[in-house]
C-alpha cells in the first residue's frame, strides 16, 4: 500500500502502550471537540443576533483553551504515528498521553461551565438565529400583499396611504439589500422595520374610509367655532375703548394691536376652511383635515387675543375696587415663606432675601395714587414678587433638613 500507514497497523513491542492509549485520547478529543463546536455555534448565533451582548469576547478564553488542547493532541498523535511507523520510543509517552487526556477533559469541562452559565441567552440566540431567514421571507410576502392592496385601493392617493406605502417600499429595498454577507442582526432589524411599516400601511388603509365623514364633521365644527369667535371679536374694540377711558393708557398699551391681530387670525382660519371644503369636494379628506387643524390653530390665536382684552378689563376693575386685596394675598404668601425659613433653620440664608420683598410690596403700593394710577404695573409687580417667593420656597423645600449654626 502506497502512502503513510497508520501506526496501529504495526507496532514494536516497546510501543504496544500506544494502541491502548489511542482510544482514550481519541475519545477525549472528540468529546471536547463536539462540545466546543456546539458552544461555538451558539456563540456565533449570539454575535449574529445580539452583538451588543459581546458573547464572543467571553468565549475567547474558553476557545483558546480548547485550541491549546487540540494542538497538543494533534502534535502527540503525529509523534505516536512516527513512533509506530519507525519503531522509535516516545519519551514519557504514557505519562504524556494521560496528561493530555486530562487536559482535553478539563477543556471540555470549561466549555460546559461556559455554556451552562450562559445557557438561556445562548439557546435563545440560536432559536432566533434559526428563524431569521423565515422571518425575512414571511415579512416580504406580507408586505408585498399589503402594498398591492394599497396600489389597487380607491384610497391610494390619500396622503397617509401614499406616505406609508413609500415607507414600505423603502423598508423592502433595505431588507433586500441585506444580502448573504449581512449579519442576522442586520437582517432581523430590516425585517422588523418592514413589518412595522407594513402594519402602519394596513392601519392607514383601514382608517381611510372614515376620513370623509371625519373631515365633514371637523369642517362643520370649525365653521361653527369661527362664527362664535367672530361674534366675540366684535366686542373687542368697545372693550378696549373702555380700558382707555377707565384706566391709565399704560395699563393696556401692550394690547393695542390685539384687534388687528385677532382679525388676521380669523381671516387665516376662514381661508383655511375654504381650502378645506375644496379639498373635501375633490375627495381629499386628509388634506381637508390638515387644513381644518390649521384653522383651529388660528381660531385659538384669535380667541387668545380677544380674551386678553376682556380679562385685562376685569382684572383692573377688581384691583381698582379693592387694591389691597391682591397685596394682602402676596403678604400672606410671604409670611408663609418666612415661617418655612424659620422652621427649617434657613433664616441666615433666606431671611434677608424674603425681608426685601416686604419693601418691594410697600413700594409698589405707594404708586396707587393720583387720578389714573397704573394698576397694571401694580398687578405685574405683585405677580413678579409672588413668583419670586414661590421660587425661594421651592429651593428651601429641596434643601436637606434644617441647618443649625
Amino acid at each position: 500500500m502506497a502512502g503513510r500507514r497508520r501506526g496501529w497497523f504495526r507496532s514494536s513491542g516497546s510501543n504496544e502502550w500506544i494502541q491502548q492509549a489511542r482510544p482514550a485520547l481519541t475519545a477525549a478529543f472528540l468529546d471536547m471537540d463536539r462540545r466546543q463546536s456546539a458552544a461555538e455555534a451558539a456563540v456565533h448565533a449570539s454575535e449574529q443576533v445580539f452583538p451588543n451582548r459581546r458573547m464572543s469576547a467571553r468565549w475567547e478564553t474558553v476557545r483558546s483553551g480548547c485550541y491549546d488542547a487540540a494542538g497538543a493532541y494533534l502534535a502527540l498523535n503525529d509523534e505516536l504515528d512516527t513512533a509506530e511507523r519507525d519503531g522509535t520510543p516516545v519519551p514519557h509517552g504514557q505519562a504524556r498521553a494521560d496528561a493530555l487526556v486530562r487536559q482535553l477533559n478539563a477543556a471540555a469541562v470549561v466549555v460546559d461551565d461556559f455554556y451552562g452559565g450562559n445557557q438561556a441567552q445562548l439557546e435563545h440566540a440560536v432559536a432566533v438565529y434559526r428563524t431569521v431567514p423565515q422571518l425575512a421571507q414571511q415579512v416580504k410576502i406580507t408586505a408585498a400583499g399589503v402594498r398591492r392592496q394599497a396600489a389597487e385601493s380607491e384610497y391610494a392617493d390619500y396622503p397617509s396611504v401614499r406616505r406609508h406605502a413609500d415607507a414600505v417600499d423603502e423598508a423592502l429595498i433595505t431588507l433586500e439589500a441585506a444580502g448573504s454577507d449581512a449579519t442576522a442582526a442586520t437582517v432581523r432589524d430590516a425585517a422588523n422595520r418592514l413589518e412595522a411599516a407594513t402594519k402602519e400601511l394596513t392601519e392607514a388603509l383601514a382608517q381611510a374610509p372614515s376620513r370623509q365623514q371625519a373631515a365633514t364633521t371637523a369642517i362643520g365644527s370649525a365653521s361653527t367655532r369661527l362664527a362664535a369667535v367672530r361674534t366675540r371679536a366684535e366686542r373687542l374694540a368697545p372693550t378696549f375703548s373702555t380700558l382707555l377711558r377707565e384706566f391709565n393708557a399704560a395699563s393696556s398699551a401692550d394690547l393695542a394691536n390685539n384687534g388687528r391681530e385677532s382679525q388676521r387670525a380669523i381671516d387665516a382660519a376662514d381661508a383655511a376652511l375654504v381650502r378645506a371644503r375644496v379639498a373635501l369636494a375633490k375627495n381629499n379628506p386628509e388634506s381637508a383635515l390638515d387644513l381644518t387643524t390649521s384653522a383651529r390653530g388660528s381660531l385659538t390665536e384669535a380667541e387668545q387675543q380677544v380674551d386678553a382684552v376682556t380679562k385685562r378689563l376685569t382684572t383692573l376693575r377688581e384691583v381698582r375696587d379693592n387694591p389691597q386685596e391682591k397685596a394682602k394675598a402676596v403678604r400672606f404668601r410671604l409670611r408663609d415663606a418666612q415661617m418655612l425659613a424659620v422652621g427649617r433653620g434657613l433664616t441666615a440664608e433666606w431671611g434677608s432675601v424674603l425681608d426685601a420683598q416686604v419693601d418691594r410690596i410697600d413700594r409698589i403700593a405707594e404708586t396707587l395714587s393720583g387720578r389714573h394710577p397704573d394698576y397694571w404695573a401694580y398687578v405685574t409687580e405683585l405677580n413678579s414678587i409672588t413668583e419670586f417667593i414661590a421660587g425661594v420656597v421651592d429651593r428651601m423645600r429641596k434643601q436637606a433638613g434644617p441647618r443649625r449654626p
